[in-house]
């Protein structure tokens, strides 16, 4: 009898670890940047990035380097460490910045695969260099889950300040990968333009007008279609199982 009592607090525990909450959202990061003492400055290279809590690579936020890049040394060795070197999935990036100023970008609570990832803490790290050397990094850690959070961090001077983390929790799932719900949900919606398909197992979705129109393609539940007009859209999900419609608004 106790063996089986065993059992059953055991199947018990394994299935609420698997059915840990993960909550949709956004989370977007401003700061303002300056130098960090090198000698190319005000020209500097940057980039922005989420680990988890224990300090594994996420995914890339930001990354304004291109051919520089190899001089962001600790955001190199984050993405390298999960065989995914500079891994941009998803990502604001753009080339060496000439001047410093206000930088943000977004993050829609998955990882470089495209999964929805658990809720819990989570880091922003951040790293800026003006010569072909290390230069200086930051990191602040928030809470993502359904409670909506904003942070403003005490600056990291010289090179990090007027920092905030806002984050804006949608709804909340199962363990995509466990769960047996086929519903499709695309947040947000109404959005200004870029969107992420929540969902089990979606491999391809498709976004047309009310002309019929295709406007927009893309093999990752994040899309964007910010560069068409303010209206209404329709977007086709397909996963391995179905394909679903969903009607959005672009506003």
């Amino acid at each position: 009898m106790r063996r089986r009592y065993t059992l059953i607090l055991l199947l018990t525990f394994l299935g609420l670890v698997q059915l840990q909450a993960q909550t949709a959202g956004r989370l977007t990061v401003t700061v303002t940047t300056g130098p960090a003492g090198g000698p190319y400055a005000p020209r500097n290279i940057l980039a922005i990035w989420i680990e988890d809590n224990s300090g594994k690579f996420v995914k890339t936020l930001l990354a304004y380097a291109n051919t520089r890049k190899t001089h962001l040394n600790t955001w190199e060795a984050s993405t390298t460490a999960v065989n995914s070197t500079f891994n941009v999935v998803d990502a604001t990036t753009g080339a060496t910045q000439s001047n410093h100023g206000i930088r943000t970008c977004q993050w829609n609570g998955t990882d470089y695969s495209g999964k929805l990832v658990a809720d819990g803490d989570y880091k922003i790290r951040m790293e800026l260099t003006d010569q072909n050397a290390t230069g200086n990094t930051a990191s602040f850690t928030f809470a993502k889950g359904p409670t909506a959070r904003k942070l403003t961090p005490s600056d990291v001077l010289p090179s990090f300040s007027v920092i905030t983390l806002d984050w804006t929790g949608a709804a909340t799932a199962t363990n995509p990968g466990l769960s047996q719900s086929n519903t499709i949900v695309v947040f947000p919606n109404p959005g200004s333009g870029l969107f992420t398909a929540l969902g089990d197992n979606i491999v391809y979705v498709e976004v047309s007008n009310l002309a019929g129109k295709i406007v927009c393609t893309s093999t990752s539940p994040v899309f964007d279609i910010s560069d068409q007009p303010k209206g209404i859209y329709f977007a086709r999900v397909k996963t391995n199982k179905e394909t679903l419609v969903r009607k959005i608004i672009r506003n």
